[in-house]
């Protein structure tokens, strides 16, 4: 006789659909595949604002005047300065290292160095938020100049967001076209209501622990390949077809093993993820431009494949993978430049927990073995 689990109707595999709390922040409309930042619509934000006013509007809830942005600057660049403790902290990691597993201790240990954590007011964790975005930006361009033997390389005052991260990694003058890809892509992943890395950072906020522990959280979710690796694993998937010729082949061959397409399907959105469109177009005008098609051509041609096949869209990791590869970044950064900008939502969704604060704390329906007879350890 089957156990009776009457509230198994109740219960959502992976919380698939459950509310499970109000936010003012960020809204998702998965039918009609619609994002808004504080009612602001993605393509607007996508196509005209820079990645300060975007982090300015998710912490504030209202788009930055220039005497706001000035002062943001400001205190970006001097948040770009990693500390003596953290530079030397860095240097002892292991080169082979991880980045991800990197920013993830780096970000943790910022709370040590932190000598007002007692100080929990809106203002100081305002402060954290800004000094968190640019820490993490840092933290991400530092230890890829350490593992190629170089050394860190100070922030420009003269350079915005996108344009300094960029610096700060290569040591070269960034050119207009990269900023701009970057910038694009940093707002696109800025929020994205409560994906899992989200979740993660405010289930930690809700037990009252620091800001710095609740990031640290979200690094850790966002590590996985189920959602912030995903990019990774596209532009190794694309590094393993090889040519646009055996992308068909490719895709039916995957699919007909069971397995699953990185950079396809998304949880909420029931048509194209919007973030998506501009990526894909990012990435056909920065091939024509820099002389590699290759990377977009094969995504379309397996996007073409996979709604032939399966009707699933592209979702946001697709073609962020080709963006990145044709400005010559690592495969292993493509999740901590994600984590790069998402620390402004994380940290959005982090202040706003503590603002109206309750103990996140869901139950789980039981559906193990009941009424065991306990023997003693003499008689099993």
């Amino acid at each position: 006789m089957a156990d009776d689990h009457s509230s198994s109707s109740a219960v959502k595999s992976g919380l698939e659909g459950v509310v499970a709390g109000t936010s003012k922040i960020c809204e998702v409309n998965g039918e009609k595949g619609e994002l808004f930042y504080w009612g602001y619509n993605i393509h607007d934000l996508a196509q005209g604002a820079s990645f300060e006013e975007t982090a300015y509007l998710l912490w504030h809830g209202k788009l930055p005047g220039r005497e706001d942005l000035s002062p943001l600057s400001t205190q970006l660049f001097q948040a770009y300065q990693l500390g003596p403790s953290l530079k030397e902290l860095m240097k002892r990691f292991p080169r082979s290292a991880s980045p991800m597993a990197v920013l993830r201790t780096a970000v943790s240990s910022l709370g040590m160095f932190d000598e007002t954590l007692k100080d929990k007011t809106l203002e100081a964790n305002q402060k954290r938020a800004v000094f968190l975005l640019g820490q993490t930006s840092a933290i991400v361009a530092g230890f890829e100049r350490i593992r190629r033997g170089s050394d860190f390389v100070p922030p420009r005052e003269d350079l915005n967001f996108a344009g300094n991260f960029l610096y700060m990694m290569s040591g070269t003058n960034p050119d207009d076209t990269s900023v701009k890809a970057i910038n694009m892509a940093l707002v696109l992943h800025a929020d994205h209501e409560l994906n899992a890395s989200t979740f993660a950072a405010r289930v930690t906020a809700a037990t009252l622990a620091d800001i710095y522990s609740a990031a640290t959280s979200a690094i850790g979710a966002l590590q996985g390949p189920l959602h912030g690796g995903a990019n990774e694993a596209v532009m190794k998937m694309l590094l393993e077809i090889g040519d646009t010729a055996n992308c068909e082949s490719y895709v039916h061959q995957q699919l007909s093993q069971g397995k699953k397409i990185p950079g396809f399907g998304h949880r909420v959105y029931h048509t194209e993820d919007p973030r998506a469109t501009h990526l894909r177009k990012m990435s056909k005008e920065l091939g024509e431009k820099l002389n590699q098609l290759k990377w977009y051509e094969m995504l379309k041609k397996i996007e073409e494949v996979m709604w032939r096949e399966k009707k699933i869209n592209a979702n946001v990791d697709c073609y962020s993978a080709a963006v990145y590869k044709i400005l010559g970044i690592p495969v292993d950064l493509y999740t901590p430049i994600f984590a790069v900008s998402r620390m402004s939502g994380w940290t959005a969704h982090i202040l706003e927990q503590y603002s109206d604060n309750r103990l996140i704390r869901p139950r789980a329906e039981y559906i193990g073995p009941k009424n065991q007879v306990f023997v003693p350890l003499n008689e099993r």
